[in-house]
């Protein structure tokens, strides 16, 4: 029996028990379509832009990269990657499923690997970056009247999954005292009195660290149910407040379009509804300030502080406890300066626990793009604080805040910036 492929330049076969499922090269895509007369079922983006072999495991589609030089596990009701891994030649050009194992076979290395499908790991760190990071929050008081009382808090840093702290950092000149907010998070409290027109202070944190490519494998079915979610970690990440207002009634229609008429209860198919749902109708941009989710949603762009505060009231909203992260980010060389740095959300997701995801990173084209963003953090990011917002301390800021009280007519201008440099 003969049927036409339903694309010209398919890559790869398998078979789900019903359908034939291939990838093509040319056009990037992923094609179920029926063995019978070759009607196509369902159409879908390739992860990435050359796609080799494809498989089936009973559950989900599994794909190859050879230009990525990855495997992707993938949804076969709609095309989206939900786990990224290696692949474990250079030239992977076909793969096949078999006795719960993965099988590739690699053109470069002439080899065929058997590869675990779960081999039970949940998170790999990977490429190791060593640097020294000096953050300055830096305020000048350019007159013509007095700075009468001024209040700095810088957060202080510490040993996460995805990066290690080789001491606690140093802080120049010494701070007044150490605080905490509601939330654990430790900041550094400069308090200063009386500071004369034409006066600059630069209060510096130095801490050196090593971040890490750190990626979960976060497999759906072995996520838990709401119930399963510590009622200490509901009570502090599913309240609501001003900047959430996640009963309003366009965060309300935002969630109901999200997930549509599913049924599935598991919490990462919620949170990846609400995820698809933001790259579907948000765009990035940078517009000045801070505002509350559903104007953001309203208005359709923001910055990623905006995107995360989205995400994280519509995952709230349907029981998903969420909260954010604030870091410095290296800036293209390895010795760069930030002076934009970079927020986003971690999700509880119950026996995989906090798992960041980053809705702004994530508005991509490509769903091995989009799914990078969902349970992988680069190396290039120091996070310096956590919260769930309206901090005792850094109220809805990260990295530093400042608060200060002057004469009248008195200008007061505070900034902010990382420089960072690679260690041996």
């Amino acid at each position: 029996h003969t049927v036409n492929a339903p694309l010209n330049n398919p890559r790869g076969l398998t078979w789900d028990g019903k359908y034939l499922w291939t990838v093509d090269n040319n056009e990037d895509k992923i094609v179920q379509f029926d063995p019978n007369d070759g009607t196509t079922i369902n159409t879908f983006k390739s992860p990435a832009k050359d796609p080799r072999g494809i498989t089936f495991d009973g559950k989900y589609l599994w794909i190859s990269d050879r230009m990525k030089d990855e495997l992707y596990m993938v949804s076969p009701e709609d095309g989206s990657v939900i786990i990224i891994t290696e692949a474990p030649g250079k030239f992977t050009r076909g793969l096949a499923y078999f006795d719960n194992h993965l099988w590739a076979n690699d053109s470069q290395s002439d080899k065929v690997y058997q590869m675990a499908v779960d081999d039970g790991e949940t998170i790999r760190k990977t490429n190791p970056h060593h640097a020294k990071v000096t953050y300055t929050h830096q305020v000048t008081n350019f007159g013509p009247g007095m700075l009468k009382e001024l209040d700095v808090h810088i957060a202080i840093p510490r040993d996460r999954k995805n990066q290690e702290l080789k001491q606690e950092p140093s802080f120049s000149p010494e701070y007044t005292e150490e605080a905490a907010d509601q939330w654990g998070q430790r900041t550094a409290h400069f308090s200063e009195k009386q500071i004369e027109p034409g006066e600059m202070i630069n209060y510096e944190m130095s801490v050196e660290a090593t971040t890490y490519d750190t990626r979960w494998f976060i497999f759906p079915e072995k996520v838990g149910s709401l119930d399963d979610i510590p009622d200490a970690i509901k009570d502090k990440y599913l309240k609501n407040n001003e900047k959430y207002q996640y009963s309003h009634p366009i965060i309300r229609d935002g969630i109901k379009k999200a997930l549509g008429n599913q049924t599935n209860d598991n919490p990462y198919w919620k949170a990846r509804a609400l995820f698809n749902y933001l790259i579907d109708n948000m765009y990035y941009e940078m517009v000045g300030g801070w505002n509350t989710a559903p104007t953001v949603l309203d208005r359709g762009n923001g910055s990623c502080s905006e995107y995360t505060f989205v995400y994280i009231s519509m995952c709230r909203a349907v029981g998903i406890p969420a909260r954010y992260v604030g870091s410095v980010v290296v800036r293209g060389d390895d010795a760069s300066l930030d002076d934009v740095f970079h927020r986003w959300a971690e999700i509880y997701l119950p026996n995989y626990g906090w798992v960041p995801v980053d809705p702004s990173g994530g508005d991509q084209k490509l769903p091995r793009d989009q799914a990078n963003y969902i349970g992988h953090l680069s190396h290039r990011f120091l996070i310096t604080t956590q919260s769930g917002g309206g901090s005792e301390t850094m109220e809805w800021t990260y990295n530093s805040n400042d608060s200060w009280v002057t004469e009248p007519k008195t200008y007061v201008v505070s900034d902010n910036f990382a420089d960072w440099a690679p260690l041996e």
